[in-house]
C-alpha cells in the first residue's frame, strides 16, 4: 500500500473550511492563519491527489467533481479523527465509564430502558453509548475502543467474545387494514404481488432478511423505499400501502397497540439472535460486568422464556 503520499489532516480541513463558511478568508479566520496558508494547504491537497478541487466560478470558488468526493473524505476522516480523540479521553478516566455500542433497531427499542435501569442501580458509574451497523461495531469492539457491543450479527472475530443474549424473530408485518393481513394462508410467493419498505442494505435486519431469501431460493422483494429507521418505517407502514420485515422486539409496542400486525408466513421463519461482544483482552472491566449483568436480568423480561445464554468459542 502506498503511504508516501497521504493527505494532511490539516489540508483536509482548511478544504471543509473553504467550502463550508465560504471562501479562503472566511476559513483563514476560523482557523486562525493568514490567507496564504489556507492557500498552501488547498495547493497541497491538490498535489497530492494529482486533480484540482476547486475552481474559481465569478468570484467565488466551487469544488470540482474530483473536489465532491474528497469533501466528502474529508468530512469522514474529521469526524472519525474527533471520535477517535473522544475515545480515547474516555480511556484515560479510568474504570468508572462504559463505552456501550448497539445497532440501530437495539438503539430505537431496547436501549432507553438499559441506560435508565443501569443508571439508577448504578449512579457512580457513567455510559457513553453510540448506534452503528453490527460490522461497524465489531470492529470497534475488536480494537478497544468499545467496551461492550450489542448486535443483530453474530461476530467472527478472534478477539472477540460472544455471549448470546437474546433469541427473537424477523417477522413479516402490516396495517391491519393491508390486503395481505386478510388472507390466510400467506406464502413466500404471495409476497412478489406487494410493495416494502425495508431497512437499508447495511443493517443487520436487510442481510438477515436477504439470507432468508437466499435459503428460499427467492430473488429480492420488491421495494419501494429503503429507510435508516424502524421507527420510520413502522410510521410509514400504518397507511396500508406497504409490508416489511422487521425484529419482533422493535415492534412489539406497535403490535400490541394494534398499529401494525403480525402476518404469519409458516413457510419462511426468520431466527434471529442479539449477540453480546466484549474485547477478550479487556475483560477486566466491573462496569462492564455489571451492565452484563443488568442484561441477564431483563433479557427474561423482554425475551422468550426460553431465550438461552451462553458463550461460544471463537
Amino acid at each position: 500500500m502506498e503511504y508516501k503520499k497521504l493527505p494532511d489532516l490539516k489540508g483536509l480541513a482548511t478544504l471543509r473550511a473553504v467550502v463550508e463558511l465560504g471562501g479562503v478568508e472566511q476559513a483563514a479566520q476560523s482557523l486562525h492563519v493568514g490567507q496564504p496558508a489556507v492557500t498552501k494547504r488547498l495547493r497541497a491537497l491538490e498535489d497530492c491527489y494529482g486533480v484540482a478541487l476547486m475552481q474559481r466560478k465569478g468570484r467565488k470558488l466551487e469544488l470540482t467533481g474530483a473536489g465532491d468526493k474528497v469533501y466528502a473524505y474529508a468530512r469522514s476522516a474529521l469526524a472519525q479523527q474527533r471520535a477517535l480523540i473522544e475515545d480515547l479521553r474516555r480511556l484515560s478516566r479510568g474504570q468508572n465509564q462504559l463505552r456501550l455500542e448497539v445497532t440501530f433497531a437495539i438503539g430505537e427499542r431496547l436501549l432507553p430502558a438499559l441506560l435508565l435501569g443501569f443508571a439508577e442501580q448504578n449512579p457512580q458509574f457513567r455510559v457513553f453509548s453510540r448506534m452503528g451497523y453490527s460490522r461497524h461495531i465489531q470492529t470497534r469492539v475488536a480494537t478497544g475502543l468499545a467496551d461492550i457491543g450489542l448486535l443483530e450479527l453474530e461476530p467472527d472475530h478472534p478477539d472477540i467474545q460472544v455471549q448470546r443474549w437474546l433469541d427473537d424473530e424477523l417477522i413479516l408485518v402490516a396495517a391491519p387494514q393491508h390486503p395481505l393481513a386478510m388472507q390466510d394462508p400467506v406464502r413466500p410467493g404471495d409476497l412478489y404481488r406487494h410493495s416494502f419498505v425495508l431497512r437499508e442494505p447495511e443493517s443487520a435486519t436487510r442481510v438477515t432478511l436477504e439470507r432468508a431469501l437466499r435459503r428460499q431460493g427467492l430473488p429480492r422483494l420488491p421495494t419501494a423505499l429503503e429507510i435508516g429507521s424502524t421507527d420510520a418505517i413502522v410510521e410509514i407502514l400504518t397507511s396500508g400501502r406497504h409490508l416489511s420485515f422487521l425484529p419482533r422486539f422493535a415492534v412489539t409496542d406497535a403490535l400490541e397497540r394494534g398499529r401494525l400486525c403480525h402476518i404469519a408466513l409458516p413457510d419462511m421463519p426468520i431466527g434471529i439472535t442479539l449477540w453480546i461482544a466484549r474485547n477478550r483482552n479487556t475483560l477486566d472491566n466491573p462496569v462492564a460486568d455489571r451492565f452484563i449483568t443488568l442484561l441477564d436480568t431483563l433479557s427474561g423480561e423482554t425475551a422468550s422464556p426460553s431465550t438461552p445464554t451462553s458463550t461460544h468459542a471463537p
